[in-house]
């Protein structure tokens, strides 16, 4: 994973592993779930995907400030 990008671990209905990334473009943050599926998170998935949208949020703050 580069700079400013998260991936988190996931299932899909079918049980399959994926992923959901969270990236920051611009001053926004970006959350892309497994195409055409819904994202299927445990307990500390969800916490893992918090943390990953916090340090997201906190990178886009960087951003703005440094320009």
């Amino acid at each position: 994973m580069s700079r400013g990008e998260w991936s988190v671990g996931c299932r899909d209905l079918a049980g399959r592993r994926r992923d959901v990334t969270v990236f920051v473009s611009n001053d926004k943050v970006v959350l892309v779930a497994p195409p055409g599926e819904a994202a299927v998170l445990g307990p500390l998935d969800v916490g893992r995907l918090r943390a990953a949208l916090r340090d997201a949020v906190v990178a886009t703050a960087e951003e703005t400030a440094e320009t």
